[in-house]
């Protein structure tokens, strides 16, 4: 009876994949896809695009796991890839975006009993109404962690650019979450 991906630890499966061991490569595939797919989805339009950028990224992660380093956790290094994999296949798209106006007005403070009772998952769905660029750059600022610098890097662009699109992409989502639970919240009451 063979083994399934899951009886071989992340660093047995890495020195089987490092001798181009091509069950090996299917089983870490098959261990990190819903990984890649949920950082993926993040950074893309659709479930097509975000496909598109993971499986990109464990092209990426074959070529280069040779360049592993054993000392280190696989899945920090991995979702650099995909992060990065995402992003570029973004950043073709990029430079097509309309930049979106938004008009700021004084906002009431949150209501803290209807931000804590919105569920993770509502605040994905939140972030898809975001537009694209201000979608990317809260990802990468306030999920996976870079600084504004990195990510004036990745994306080609002022490091204050960044910030503003992170402060519009805030603002939004403030408007989004009075819009769509303050409203349901009033008429629960």
């Amino acid at each position: 009876m063979s083994k399934s991906h899951n009886d071989f630890s992340d660093q047995e499966l890495i020195a089987k994949c490092r001798k181009d061991d091509s069950k090996a490569q299917e089983m870490l595939y098959k261990r990190f896809y819903g990984y890649a797919m949920g950082i993926s989805l993040r950074y893309c339009i659709n479930r097509d695009d975000a496909l598109e950028a993971a499986n990109d990224a464990f092209i990426k992660l074959f070529k280069t796991i040779k360049t592993f380093d054993d000392g280190r956790l696989i899945k920090p290094w991995f979702r650099q890839i995909i992060v990065n994999s995402a992003i570029d296949n973004r950043r073709k798209n990029i430079k097509h975006l309309a930049v979106l106006n938004i008009e700021y007005a004084d906002e009431a403070p949150a209501d803290h009993n209807i931000i804590s009772k919105i569920t993770a998952q509502e605040i994905l769905e939140l972030l898809k109404e975001l537009p694209e660029m201000h979608r990317m750059i809260f990802n990468l600022y306030e999920i996976d962690g870079y600084t504004h610098e990195e990510i004036a890097d990745i994306l080609e662009m002022p490091s204050s650019s960044s910030r503003v699109y992170l402060s519009r992409a805030k603002e939004k989502l403030r408007r989004l979450v009075k819009a769509q639970f303050y409203l349901n919240y009033e008429r629960a009451i």
